[in-house]
């Protein structure tokens, strides 16, 4: 297998995260691709990373897709649970924390550009849902796991992406639970492994 990753991107470090939580990360070449290369986009029209090319040949993209793929090899037990109620929360869990990562990365875009009305509007709306979204994962910190299930480690790429970028913003006070939680994960292979640069 073959992917298409930024060494900066939370999306990348959740596949990578699921590889490494299945022990099948030595499967795995690392193809680093500039999201404005011509070969990139004839993988993925939409050329974005994180692009999975598997070994037949198919092109996957994006990130809960190809993190579901990578569940369906090895015999690591499972992230994504089977139908019922833990699967709901995981894939629930899973979108609420890629929504704190499709908030927040174009966010950091904007804020580097000339600020007029709509543009500081547009950035506090997204600040606005990464914030609404912290504040539900304290609410259900308890219930988090140790990277076990997809949900878990998107809420840890999630966190360690605004840790990443938005430092200046620490989501930490007022969030105990949830920091005691990541305190503990951030420590285990799959994010130990995948600490984000650039």
């Amino acid at each position: 297998m073959k992917l298409a990753f930024s060494a900066a991107s939370p999306y990348v470090r959740k596949a990578m995260a699921c590889a490494i939580a299945r022990g099948i990360e030595g499967q795995i070449e690392l193809w680093s691709i500039k999201t404005t290369d011509g070969a990139l986009a004839g993988a993925n029209p939409l050329s974005k990373v994180p692009t999975l090319l598997t070994d037949d040949g198919v092109a996957l993209y994006d990130s809960p897709v190809i993190c579901e793929y990578l569940d369906s090899i090895g015999n690591a037990p499972k992230l994504f649970p089977a139908p019922g109620p833990a699967r709901w929360r995981a894939l629930q869990l899973q979108a609420l924390a890629d929504g704190i990562m499709d908030a927040s990365q174009p966010r950091r875009r904007e804020i580097a550009l000339p600020q007029d009305q709509g543009r500081v509007e547009w950035i506090a709306l997204q600040r606005g849902k990464v914030d609404r979204a912290v504040d539900e994962l304290e609410a259900a910190a308890d219930s988090l796991g140790a990277l076990t299930t997809i949900g878990d480690i998107t809420v840890a790429c999630a966190l360690g992406y605004l840790d990443f970028r938005f430092a200046h913003e620490p989501w930490r006070p007022g969030h105990p639970k949830l920091a005691a939680w990541y305190e503990r994960v951030v420590a285990l292979p799959p994010m130990a492994r995948t600490m984000p640069v650039g």
